[in-house]
C-alpha cells in the first residue's frame, strides 16, 4: 500500500518538529554556549567600554610553533592588551590560581577542566611574542558567564559576568602611547589566520592531537548529541505515521464490512407484495375486509427494510468518511462508483 498520502499530511502537521530539535540540539551543544559567551562579552565590551579608548579584536587564531592558539577577546589600549578567555559555565566552581585542573560540580556531578588561567597564558606569551611587549603590557583576564558561583577564593583577574569590564577599568597606568595602540592593532591584524569555518576547525583538530598526547588518549571525536536531537522526531514521525496509518485501515475495512452488511440485508429482506381483495365473498364482514388493507400496509411499514436510494446514500456517506482518512487508490474508486450510483437513484426517485 502506498503510504505517501498518510505521511504528507502528518509531516505537513508536524513539520515544526525538525527545526525545533535543531535548534535544541545546537542550544545544547558546548559550541553554541561558548559561541554564546563570547558574544555576550563583546555585547559588553561594546556597551561598556569607551570605543575610542578600547579596541575590541575578536576570536584571534595565531600560528604556533606546534599548531595554532585561539583567543577569544584582545582589547588594545593605552593602558595595555588585554587578553580575554571565556567560560559559559554553570554550577559549583572550585579551584586556584596555581592548581593544574579546576573542578565544576553540577549537584552530584564533577567535571574537571584545564585552569583557565593556565590557558589563558600560552594565548598571552604567543601574543606578547608577535607583539614585541613586555610583561607589564600584558593583562590575563578570565571572564565565567553563565549561572555559575565561585565556591573558592579567585585571583581579581578572574571574574564573573560584567566583573571583567571592572577589572579592565582598574588598570588605569598608562603603558601604551597612541602610536604603539595603532601599531599594535595592525600586528594583530596582520599576524592572525584568517577567521572563517576552516580555521576553527583545524585548531579544534589541533587541541583534540594535543590533548591526546598530553592524556595518553585518543582523541576524542565531536559530540554527536546534535544527531540524536535530529533522530528523535524522525522516529516520533515514523511511529506516527504507522499509527495513523493503521486506524485509517481500521476505519476504511470497518466501513466497507458495514456496507457490504446493509447490500447483504437489502438483498436478503425483499419487499412482499400485499394480495388485493376485489370482491367481497359471501359472509365476510365487509367492514372487515375494508380494514384489511390498512393493516396489511401498516405491516408492510413496519417490516419494510430501508429503501435502494437511503442505502446507496449511507454507502456513498461511508467511503467519503473512509477516503478522508485513507487515501487509498482502490478506496477512492469505491467511493466514486457508491457516489455516482447514488446519484444516479436519485435522478430516477426526483
Amino acid at each position: 500500500m502506498d503510504l505517501s498520502p498518510v505521511y504528507q499530511p502528518l509531516i505537513a502537521a508536524l513539520w515544526y518538529l525538525l527545526p525545533l530539535a535543531v535548534v535544541a540540539g545546537l542550544i545544547k551543544s558546548p559550541w553554541f554556549k561558548g559561541k554564546f559567551g563570547e558574544f555576550l562579552v563583546n555585547l559588553s565590551a561594546r556597551w561598556f567600554l569607551d570605543k575610542s579608548r578600547y579596541h575590541l579584536i575578536k576570536n584571534v587564531t595565531l600560528p604556533t610553533e606546534d599548531g595554532t592558539t585561539q583567543i577569544d577577546h584582545v582589547l588594545v589600549s593605552e593602558f595595555g592588551v588585554f587578553v580575554v578567555e571565556t567560560k559559559n559555565m554553570r554550577g559549583w566552581i572550585f579551584g586556584g590560581a596555581h592548581q593544574r585542573t579546576w573542578t565544576q560540580k553540577i549537584y552530584r556531578s564533577n567535571h574537571k577542566f584545564q585552569n583557565p588561567l593556565h590557558q589563558n597564558y600560552k594565548h598571552v606569551k604567543n601574543l606578547q611574542t608577535m607583539l614585541g611587549l613586555g610583561d607589564h603590557q600584558m593583562h590575563s583576564v578570565v571572564v565565567f558567564v553563565g549561572d555559575s558561583t565561585f565556591k573558592t577564593p579567585m585571583p581579581e583577574n578572574v571574574t564573573q559576568g560584567l566583573g571583567y569590564v571592572r577589572y579592565i577599568k582598574s588598570q588605569q597606568e598608562l603603558v601604551l602611547s597612541p602610536e604603539q595602540v595603532a601599531e599594535v592593532r595592525e600586528k594583530v591584524a596582520s599576524g592572525r589566520l584568517k577567521a572563517s569555518f576552516a580555521t576553527d576547525k583545524a585548531h579544534a583538530r589541533h587541541v583534540r592531537a594535543l590533548v591526546a598526547e598530553r592524556y595518553g588518549a585518543e582523541p576524542r571525536r565531536p559530540s554527536r548529541g546534535l544527531l540524536k536531537f535530529l533522530i528523535f522526531p524522525v522516529l516520533m514521525l515514523g511511529v506516527g505515521a504507522i499509527g495513523v496509518n493503521a486506524y485509517s485501515n481500521f476505519v476504511s475495512g470497518a466501513m466497507v464490512i458495514g456496507t457490504k452488511r446493509n447490500d447483504e440485508n437489502r438483498i436478503e429482506v425483499a419487499p412482499q407484495a400485499v394480495p388485493r381483495q376485489s370482491v367481497s365473498e359471501p359472509g365476510t364482514d365487509s367492514g372487515a375486509v375494508a380494514r384489511s388493507p390498512s393493516s396489511a400496509t401498516g405491516v408492510q411499514r413496519v417490516n419494510q427494510p430501508p429503501s435502494e436510494l437511503f442505502l446507496a446514500r449511507q454507502e456513498c456517506n461511508a467511503l467519503i468518511a473512509a477516503a478522508i482518512a485513507n487515501q487509498d487508490p482502490r478506496l477512492l474508486r469505491e467511493r466514486d462508483k457508491a457516489c455516482t450510483r447514488y446519484k444516479v437513484l436519485q435522478g430516477e426517485v426526483h
